[in-house]
């Protein structure tokens, strides 16, 4: 298990698949001249809008970013993990769906996006996001060049519990591909990823998009890259489009894990809840 380069992939993306897909290109060709051997583009790569009928979403064997990033994929002899892009599914209803595709351009894992992102901001801004996308309901771990990978979109980054099963199930690499808005962001943006890495004891590459874009939404940006100790490794300072390229070694993980072991020192524990009644404690058990 030796260390590799990684790369998160800043966008902006548009209303477009086909302009965005162009985008896609050369920018992981960038990320790839750089030597990263894994590549992970922002959520919503694929369309930013506000109204799903604004894009022509598609089934992944018609989509035009799933055909660009298995191309590219081969081409480069890369792991290109689309960090999401929308998805009709055979019934009918959308996935807010992450791709992993291995450097021989077959699809290696999927990640259906599990919390939905619907808030009220005061700022003024509102969002729904259960109103157009199925929620899914699997977390999920893979191998990636001696890495085990775990996968999350975005507003996952707030339920830490997701992470830490994700990480007891051996992923020493997390990921955390987003469109986060520009308030959330500057609120809550680095600490929250130091914070996950650092629970974790993992490297974690978030890929963002930023910028004002096409919808009239704004995102943060501010693309990094995260070791097990906390210390940011690579940050796209702005929220323009661009590429950060990092080293990563799963060994500094398991050095982290063994500094403070609390995956292994965690343990059982009941909650008194009197006070509350018998509500419901999501993610007590985690």
């Amino acid at each position: 298990m030796g260390s590799f380069k990684v790369a998160a992939v800043q966008m902006r993306s548009g209303t477009s698949p086909e302009r965005n897909a162009v985008d896609l290109d050369r920018l992981v060709r960038e990320a790839a001249g750089q030597g990263a051997r894994y590549v992970q583009t922002p959520e919503m790569t694929g369309a930013l809008v506000r109204d799903k009928k604004a894009a022509a979403f598609t089934s992944e064997d018609k989509d035009i970013i799933v055909a660009t990033a298995r191309r590219l994929a081969k081409e480069l002899g890369i792991f290109l993990h689309i960090g999401s892009t929308a998805i009709l599914r055979a019934d009918g209803k959308l996935a807010n769906r992450a791709l992993l595709f291995g450097p021989d351009g077959e699809l290696r894992a999927t990640y259906d996006k599990i919390h939905m992102f619907d808030v009220d901001l005061d700022n003024g801004e509102s969002w729904r996001e259960s109103a157009t996308y199925e929620p899914g309901t699997k977390a999920v771990v893979t191998t990636v060049e001696g890495a085990t990978l775990g996968f999350a979109v975005c507003y996952d980054l707030r339920f830490p519990q997701l992470f830490r099963a994700e990480a007891l199930a051996g992923a020493n690499l997390l990921s955390v591909p987003a469109a986060f808005t520009r308030q959330t962001g500057e609120a809550h943006w680095h600490v929250l990823l130091r914070a996950r890495a650092i629970e974790n004891g993992a490297y974690l590459v978030a890929a963002a998009q930023g910028g004002v874009h096409e919808d009239g939404r704004e995102t943060y940006g501010h693309s990094m890259i995260v070791d097990p100790w906390g210390r940011i490794l690579a940050e796209v300072e702005h929220d323009a489009p661009a590429v950060i390229v990092a080293e990563v070694d799963p060994a500094q993980s398991q050095a982290a894990r063994g500094k403070i072991p609390n995956l292994k020192n965690a343990r059982e524990f009941a909650v008194s809840a009197e006070t509350v009644g018998a509500s419901l404690l999501r993610g007590a058990a985690s």
